[in-house]
């Protein structure tokens, strides 16, 4: 029966041990890591299944149709759209050249001749007796898939791609700008409440993944994009500073095509606010070690959420099951998304079954937390966000 079927009241169950299944972030030490490699448009794959691969390894690769470009050979030729196909010097299907003749008129018993000429490669890809326009086809535009994590290749999908499989540390960011990349993990800041700012960046990063604290200032973002830094992954980034740094407001669209030149995973949200404890335990353990990161977020339905991975190649992928999603228990540790509690981390201490009456006057589910900082509170269900830890 559900809450409104039964009035509100307590549910025969209730003695039963809490459980709710609320959306959380997994932040683990240890975990199998599985990734679809998959092309646009069907070509050809490059590896087989049980290959070792490495971030930069092409997988899969295919032909995207080149750009089209219309030509009034009509109008440059001075001819009736009708006459255009016998002026072809060029036939439907056939390579052409910048600077390439590929139709011409004559008039005045041949004492004058005009010429159409090509500005791209590629072929003739329609002539219309109609319009007088003929279609050009540029050149097709190469599209390769890398493996994206040092892994193995658990299975193939004949002219799609491929699965890649790792075992490894995984972290799930709660937002981030920029695609996929890899390198060294480099830790800057002291502690997880540390403010990584420009003095923090050092110029000797090209080619590193950077650590922060709690914030990453615009200027130390912009700073490691000329040091050569392929990514950071930190707690907390200003609004405005976002908005400053990409030239425009984000908006709910995906994220992870901007060209930056770097690419940011940020764990806890917008402000200044510390990285979860674990997590950068977790991450300075690491330090030294290849993380691949991606920061492509989607906010909407289809959640996707930046990461980080840490592969560890110590034994068989296929040694390590799927982890298990389990549900928010007593104990389960939780981050606060909304006011007045916002970004503060917890323990649930109790999940109690009724309905309670908030301050609005409705009434919802709640859940008690002891924060970090030793106060105990109690707020609804649905403004915490469970941290999977494994």
């Amino acid at each position: 029966m559900s809450e409104t079927q039964n009035g509100g009241q307590s549910p025969p169950y209730k003695d039963t041990m809490a459980h709710a299944y609320t959306p959380g972030l997994k932040v683990t030490a240890q975990m199998r890591i599985v990734k679809e490699r998959i092309l646009p448009l069907k070509g050809d794959v490059l590896v087989r299944k049980g290959d070792p691969v490495e971030p930069d390894t092409v997988v899969a690769q295919t032909h995207l149709p080149g750009p089209v470009e219309p030509v009034n050979v009509a109008n440059i030729l001075g001819v009736p759209p009708e006459d255009v196909p016998e002026c072809m010097l060029k036939k439907e299907g056939e390579a052409i050249k910048p600077g390439e003749v590929i139709a011409r008129s004559s008039s005045f018993f041949g004492l004058f001749r005009s010429e159409c000429k090509s500005k791209i490669e590629g072929t003739i890809e329609n002539v219309s007796h109609i319009t007088g326009q003929v279609l050009l086809r540029g050149l097709p535009l190469p599209v390769q898939v890398k493996a994206y994590l040092k892994g193995e290749v658990t299975d193939v999908h004949p002219r799609e791609g491929v699965t890649v499989a790792c075992l490894g540390a995984f972290v799930q960011g709660i937002f981030g700008i920029g695609g996929e990349t890899h390198g060294p993990l480099r830790v800057l800041s002291r502690d997880h409440n540390e403010v990584l700012d420009e003095a923090h960046v050092p110029s000797d990063c090209r080619g590193q993944v950077l650590v922060g604290g709690s914030l990453v200032t615009a200027a130390a973002m912009k700073k490691a994009i000329a040091a050569g830094a392929r990514g950071i992954v930190v707690g907390g980034f200003g609004d405005r500073d976002l908005r400053d740094f990409l030239g425009y407001d984000l908006g709910v669209a995906i994220t992870g095509s901007e060209e930056l030149g770097i690419t940011l995973v940020v764990t806890e949200g917008f402000g200044q606010i510390a990285m979860a404890a674990k997590t950068f335990q977790l991450l300075k353990r690491h330090e030294g070690e290849m993380a691949c990161i991606n920061g492509a977020t989607q906010i909407r339905a289809g959640v996707i959420r930046p990461e980080v991975v840490i592969p560890r190649v110590t034994k068989s992928v296929d040694q390590v099951a799927e982890p298990q999603i389990a549900g928010l228990a007593v104990g389960s540790p939780v981050r606060v998304i909304r006011q007045p509690y916002f970004g503060q981390l917890g323990i649930v201490t109790d999940l109690p079954a009724p309905l309670q009456k908030l301050e609005s006057e409705s009434h919802a589910r709640v859940l008690e937390v002891r924060l970090d900082s030793g106060q105990q509170v109690t707020v609804p269900r649905a403004n915490v966000e469970m941290i999977e830890e494994t």
